[in-house]
């Protein structure tokens, strides 16, 4: 038997690494490296990665797939990569040792630097306190955008000009300079011409953008203590550097560059003004004649400082943003003299009051909440620039747009109509048609569950959409729609749905380029569905259903503003999950034709990470319980032919493992149900061994993952595995109205199948749940004695007080989980008190057998941590086994990592005592003593 982990760990020195111990331990979960934010080149020719521990300090992987050379850059996280893999870019943070060492007050100061990589040769080159670095789209170039006050050190020239290029006019010394807001402030900005090596420095820097094409970049430069603020484009080619527009009291705000070059747009406002007071215009500079094109503000709309600018890929139209006002910071009254001391207004003025009406559109908590991102909304207008007409095409009544490639239409929504019953209803918009050219809306579908969004064709005739049930197309010129699925028997509403609100669709895939047809989803197959003849076809030949494989396409290149358009005939990459065996697969398929072609499939799960803009070139992992998900690279369609690219899995193979395996039983009601078994390592058949339950509600699309290794909120699987457990990860299917008994139902029968299989020890059956999870715990232990130990994170527990609490972390009221949502009760409070009751684990804690743990974070965002609070007042009172953790200032998920250790490790001391019969701890025979330390810095 392997020694109990103790509390200890938390401040002794680890022992060393994985190599030298085949036991799964804290500390071993600890430094087991993760592949994070893999970004391949747009050429496919070489990617990045992060390689980090649980606790510690990552380091970047970078490796040419054209050479198979590969470096590793020590400290290294979050990659970008250049268009032709050359370079890669790595953002260095400060060591967790120096971390751990400063004082708070110190480690607020400390600052990220970036290391540029060259990936043939491995050469480094470093550069510190960084605030953000990119690069351009062609790849020929790296913006380094350094921390305010990183002040390039260069030596003006009597015009101001310095020899890089840096524009730093003297000021007088006798001056002071005029202190500057933070948004106004400007920081050096360092241009790396990746093909020489050589490097530019331009001062007081608060924007810049590179054009798609690699020929130039504009910058914002605004130095306030010269009065000096103007809009300069560097040709990247020749170096030469063009100074567009440029005012003495006119900070300038946001630039961009069309596509082709042949505009450059910024806007400007009063400098002396507030920053949140300015009043922003719109400038258009044409680079062919060196006009400019100054946008007036009419009496409704202005600009301020959060409108972006936005170029459309064919340089025809500018996109950018306006407010009705601009938004004033307003001050509290102060006390100047001794009259203000009796005066009403003044002493009012200053009161801490918040006013909730019963008409408001959002409850004050969420009004809150959504403040500052209110201020910071604008309505998206279009400048069309052959015309120079403006456009405006959002308002206050439809606010969103989704922007996209079009020419004459866009799609808008708006949940306006629906802010005050989001307390109650959950989420809904109205769509509309909005005219490029006269901004005219026209609205299409109305109280749409948000999720289900429609889809405009490329040839902007068609809306494609779905709606109960079914799959509808909207012809616009005829203002007319089709029920697309109108006699088909297939279902195209999601089938596992069990909430108290209409079921969602599985779905809309790509359209063809010309808009002649459409993708679609039902629960296994892809549907092709022809815009002029209505016709639809499964172009997966209805493979999926009979084999219950959900098929879907993969492999192609998402981007927000210009999604992938499908050719007719084209081929597809296909992902496919299987149902019944919990395995995936890679297929072929053709847009146009009906059949599926396996091209590789297994006991394994698949995930596409990253496809390569300009090549075929895709990465991908692969993993099981037992196989670490390393990277594969390979092309497009030849998945079977992939070479794999990292070597994590050594890691586990030097560890006790255990293995999982599939368990299929038959619910209480008859209803067929299924879960993941992972057996202990060194599993001995006929040997009973303790449980531990661990579940959410669909559980057995697990069995082939690779368990996350980590230390948080939940068990780690592979700890309790080698610790001679085994886990049980059920699926649950709910009942609405009765969600805490159709969950007891699904446990009980599932734990039982384990004692039936000569799996499970009877009487050492332990359960442990968070947050959704973590009710359904409590309330199991309420009902049933099957479980001889609770761990429950974050639960509701009574659903009565809850029901009209907030989500602290959106300011939403909870009422919409009950009534539509997650806890599955379908109507309201005072329409159906008694169904609160049953389901609430607080009522019944005299029926409690089992010893519980209770775990809240007091910061809570999600769950009111007073739930917890209900939970242990009432065992408390009923004199049940409870223990309440409460980690301070942690929200949901625990965050701090000295809780996150101490919770896993309690966790297991828990279990332990109460599964396998191990000596209590004495925190938990005991208790704690409340005591307060003195704090570093």
């Amino acid at each position: 038997m392997k020694p109990l982990p103790t509390l200890s760990l938390l401040c002794a020195s680890l022992f060393s690494c994985a190599a030298f111990s085949a036991d799964v331990t804290p500390d071993v979960i600890m430094k087991f490296e993760s592949l994070n934010k893999p970004v391949l080149s747009a050429k496919g020719n070489a990617f990045a990665v992060e390689v980090s521990p649980d606790r510690g300090d990552s380091h970047g992987l970078v490796k040419r797939l054209d050479a198979d050379t590969s470096f590793s850059v020590a400290g290294a996280s979050k990659p970008i990569i250049s268009h032709d893999g050359r370079f890669a870019a790595f953002t260095l943070a400060p060591s967790l040792l120096e971390q751990e060492k400063a004082t708070p007050k110190a480690r607020k100061k400390m600052k990220s630097g970036v290391v540029l990589v060259d990936t043939q040769t491995g050469k480094e080159t470093r550069y510190d306190k960084v605030k953000q670095f990119a690069f351009n789209e062609a790849g020929s170039h790296l913006a380094i955008w350094y921390e305010a006050g990183e002040e390039a050190d260069n030596d003006a020239d009597d015009d101001g000009q310095s020899n890089d290029k840096n524009s730093k006019p003297k000021a007088s010394e006798a001056e002071k300079p005029p202190k500057v807001d933070k948004f106004d402030e400007g920081r050096t900005l360092e241009l790396v011409n990746l093909k020489t090596g050589s490097s530019e420095k331009l001062a007081h820097v608060t924007a810049y953008y590179f054009d798609k094409v690699g020929h130039s970049l504009v910058v914002a430069q605004n130095d306030a203590a010269n009065n000096l603020h103007r809009v300069q484009r560097l040709d990247l080619n020749s170096g030469d550097l063009q100074v567009v527009s440029g005012y003495v009291d006119q900070q300038i705000g946001a630039v961009s560059v069309s596509e082709d070059g042949k505009y450059i747009a910024y806007t400007y406002g009063k400098a002396a003004d507030a920053p949140w007071g300015r009043e922003y215009h719109l400038a258009l500079y044409q680079t062919a004649d060196e006009t400019l094109h100054q946008v007036a503000n009419p009496k409704e709309w202005t600009l301020n400082r959060y409108s972006e600018l936005t170029f459309s890929d064919d340089s025809k139209r500018l996109f950018f943003g306006r407010v009705p006002e601009v938004s004033q910071q307003l001050e509290l009254p102060k006390v100047t003299k001794s009259e203000d001391l009796y005066d009403n207004q003044v002493i009012t003025g200053q009161r801490e009051l918040r006013v909730w009406h019963g008409d408001d559109p959002r409850i004050k908590p969420n009004e809150v909440k959504q403040y500052k991102k209110e201020l910071k909304r604008t309505y998206l207008a279009v400048l069309h620039l052959g015309s120079k007409q403006v456009v405006q095409l959002a308002d206050q009544t439809v606010p969103d747009i989704e922007l996209g490639q079009q020419q004459r239409f866009v799609l808008a929504s708006t949940d306006v109509p629906y802010l005050k019953m989001i307390t109650w209803a959950g989420f809904y918009r109205d769509y509309y048609l909005v005219d490029l050219n006269t901004g005219r809306k026209q609205a299409f579908l109305i109280q749409q569950p948000v999720g289900q969004k429609p889809s405009l064709s490329p040839n902007e005739r068609f809306v494609a959409y779905y709606q109960q049930g079914n799959i509808f197309l909207y012809q616009i010129a005829q203002d007319s729609r089709v029920k697309l699925t109108k006699d088909f028997k297939t279902p195209f509403a999601d089938e596992d749905h069990d909430y108290p609100s209409a079921a969602p669709g599985y779905g809309l895939g790509p359209w063809l380029e010309d808009g002649s047809a459409f993708l679609a989803y039902d629960k296994y197959d892809i549907w092709q569905f022809n815009t002029d003849s209505f016709d639809a076809f499964r172009i997966t030949a209805a493979k999926g259903r009979k084999a219950q494989i959900q098929y879907r396409v993969t492999g192609l290149l998402e981007r927000e503003d210009k999604p992938d358009l499908l050719k007719e005939n084209q081929t597809l990459l296909l992902h496919g999950y299987n149902e019944r065996t919990k395995g995936d697969g890679f297929y072929e398929a053709k847009v146009g034709v009906s059949g599926v072609k396996p091209l590789m499939e297994g006991d394994y799960k698949l995930k596409l990470l990253a496809r390569a803009e300009q090549s075929d070139a895709i990465l991908f992992s692969k993993e099981r319980y037992d196989l670490y998900p390393d990277l594969y690279a390979s092309k497009l369609l030849s998945p079977q032919q992939a070479k794999r690219q990292t070597r994590l899995d050594d890691q586990k193979r030097q560890l006790d493992w255990g293995k999982a395996e599939l368990v299929h039983w038959t619910n209480g009601d008859g209803k067929p149900l299924d879960g993941v078994l992972i057996k202990p390592s060194n599993y001995v058949a006929g040997k009973r061994y303790p449980v531990l339950v661990y579940f959410y509600r669909f559980m057995s699309d697990r069995l082939h993952a690779f368990p996350d290794m980590k230390l948080n909120h939940r068990p780690n699987f592979a700890w309790y595995a080698d610790n001679g457990y085994a886990i049980f990860l059920p699926d649950i299917r709910f009942e609405v109205g009765y969600p805490g008994a159709s969950s007891v139902q699904a446990l009980t029968s599932g734990v039982q199948k384990l004692i039936d299989m000569g799996i499970a020890d009877a009487d050492a059956v332990g359960i442990q749940g968070h947050s959704w999870g973590g009710y359904q715990t409590a309330f199991a232990v309420t009902q049933t004695s099957i479980f001889k130990a609770a761990v429950t994170g974050a639960p509701v527990s009574n659903m009565t007080s809850a029901y009209s609490g907030i989500r602290h972390g959106t300011g939403l009221a909870r009422q919409f989980q009950y009534e539509t949502g997650q806890s599955r009760i379908g109507e309201s409070l005072f329409k159906a008190p008694q169904k609160y009751i049953e389901n609430s684990p607080v009522f019944y804690v005299e029926r409690i057998k089992t010893p519980m743990m209770i775990m809240f974070g007091d910061k809570d965002d999600a769950v009111p941590w007073e739930q917890g609070v209900e939970l242990y007042l009432a065992m408390r009172r009923a004199g049940k086994d409870v223990v309440f953790l409460q980690y301070q200032d942690e929200p949901h998920h625990l965050k701090k990592y000295p809780n996150k250790l101490d919770y896993s490790l309690r966790m297991m001391q828990y279990f332990e005592h109460y599964l396998k019969g191990k000596p209590a701890p004495k925190w938990l025979s005991e208790g704690e003593a409340y005591q307060e330390y003195k704090k570093a810095g």
